[in-house]
């Protein structure tokens, strides 16, 4: 039995996308040469890796268990070059990193432009997803640093707040709501909305809430981008939810009115979690990325959260903070 690491990371992408064509694009392969690599490997093994259902792939129990050890392999692989790359110049560095919209959108491309200059010999693998999505996959292995509302389920992570990133209600100047001190999204379901595109991880965030509060939100248009939600805003289409701190840098010019979202899970935070033993070069994209986070609260929560950075060099303890929703 022969694997080699093309095959491993192959496998790895077609088990975390569900997919063969998405795990081909994923390794730049074409789907024949995928599809050939994973035939060899269950002839190799003599047992069926990968469930051929309507919808994609379910990997079976061989290959879960290959999964697993691919993440462990491909893991330790990582660090061997993070580690080898002070030694020489010819190795580069991965860095993979999941988070939500808010982050992909408002802050971490100015973190990783800033990083990544600084750092030529680094690349980063930047891809959105939901919070929950990212606290499993953390979990699992399947990537290094996570970006996600504090919303999610963070047991076992270490964690450091990021940035405080609470969502409000944007509305058109004049609309009715404008002059409220703040309301509920139960309040404003029945409003037409205005929003990102369908898959959004915020979208999907929102439309959690609504269905736990019996609602469901009718949206006139789905855009790409929160000027974009703001300035349809601005002209009368809808209402939106939009994070504060793009609601601050676009409004002014959509001419659109904040009003404060009461609900619990609207006050949250964005929090940067990272796997056990992170490479030395993600280590240092940690320390890039807390540079300007808020300061801890207190006692209670320096245990807690201070662990990001220190978690790159393996001596954090892991948070049991949860906030509702």
């Amino acid at each position: 039995m022969r694997f080699d690491l093309t095959d491993l990371r192959l496998f790895l992408n077609v088990h975390e996308t569900g997919s063969i064509t998405a795990g081909a694009r994923r390794s730049h392969m074409t789907l024949a040469s995928a599809s050939e690599r994973i035939r060899g490997m269950e002839d190799a093994l003599g047992v069926p890796l990968l469930l051929r259902e309507h919808r994609g792939v379910a990997p079976t129990p061989a290959g879960r268990t290959l999964a697993h050890h691919a993440r462990v392999v491909l893991g330790q692989m990582d660090r061997m070059r993070g580690e080898l790359d002070h030694y020489g110049q010819g190795l580069k560095g991965h860095v993979r990193v999941l988070c939500n919209t808010t982050a992909l959108s408002e802050y971490l491309p100015g973190v990783l432009g800033a990083f990544l200059k600084d750092h030529p010999r680094i690349s980063v693998d930047l891809e959105e997803r939901l919070s929950h999505e990212i606290a499993d996959a953390l979990r699992a292995g399947a990537c290094d640093i996570g970006v996600l509302a504090d919303s999610a389920d963070l047991h076992g992570l270490r964690t450091r707040t990021f940035r405080h990133d609470p969502l409000t209600l944007v509305v058109p100047q004049g609309h009715p709501l404008a002059e409220r001190p703040s309301v509920l999204l139960a309040d404003v379901a029945g409003h037409e909305f205005v929003g990102l595109v369908e898959g959004s991880a915020l979208q999907e965030h929102i439309a959690h809430h609504a269905r736990r509060s019996g609602k469901a939100l009718s949206y006139r248009v789905r855009l790409r981008s929160f000027d974009a939600v703001c300035r349809m805003v601005g002209q009368g289409v809808g209402i939106a939810i939009v994070p504060r701190v793009a609601a601050l840098r676009y409004g002014r010019a959509a001419g659109v009115r904040r009003v404060a979202l009461a609900d619990d899970w609207a006050a949250r935070d964005l929090v940067l979690c990272v796997r056990d033993d992170l490479p030395a070069y993600a280590g240092e994209l940690v320390e890039y990325a807390l540079r300007d986070a808020p300061a801890p609260a207190g006692p209670a929560t320096d245990a807690q959260t201070d662990g990001a950075a220190e978690g790159a060099r393996g001596r954090t303890r892991s948070p049991t903070r949860r906030r509702p929703g």
